[in-house]
């Protein structure tokens, strides 16, 4: 039996074996600890009964009017746990407390050739907004991947019932327009 309880500092001592997929996007602890700091209701560890990190999602609430939403900054599971509900425990409370929040919708970014990731979001009720072009950086080392596009992807929540939310202006952005609203 598992629990969802908030993600503490302490968890960042604790939650590298989660974060060795290569899909996983790393983060220096500064960044974890803004989230931690800003938006701690969207910070969540998924736990086992042994007191291993099963999963967690950090997220946060941003945006004016309309566009006001919760948005998923990363969602991982531990390989081992992956298929058992586990990321749609996480995400499940996130919308639960973008729902408190008041937001619109919820929002959160994809690789686009993650296959296996844009299958299981929609699963989960989202749909592609948009594509953002270059939005993940490839690194500048030789041999470094290139530049990848993402999904934008989102669902609408319940102060949305009519999903204005996602239809999109632009159906292809660059990096440089994301936040220029």
């Amino acid at each position: 039996m598992s629990i969802l309880r908030p993600f503490t500092c302490k968890d960042l001592f604790k939650f590298n074996r989660v974060n060795f997929d290569p899909l996983t996007e790393n983060y220096g602890i500064s960044f974890y600890l803004q989230y931690l700091v800003n938006w701690p209701e969207y910070c969540t560890v998924c736990e086992g009964p042994s007191g291993q990190i099963m999963g967690y999602i950090l997220g946060k609430s941003e945006g004016q009017g309309e566009e006001w939403h919760g948005h998923v900054t990363t969602l991982t599971v531990m390989p081992a746990f992956r298929r058992l509900g586990v990321a749609q425990t996480l995400m499940n409370e996130l919308e639960k407390i973008s729902e408190n929040q008041k937001c619109y919708f919820v929002d959160l970014f994809v690789r686009v050739s993650n296959d296996v990731a844009k299958k299981m979001y929609k699963s989960f009720g989202y749909s592609v907004y948009r594509q953002i072009v270059e939005y993940y950086a490839g690194g500048n080392a030789p041999h470094s991947p290139p530049d990848e596009d993402a999904y934008d992807m989102r669902k609408a929540l319940s102060r949305d019932p009519e999903g204005k939310s996602l239809i999109a202006k632009k159906k292809v952005i660059k990096t440089t327009e994301l936040f220029s609203n």
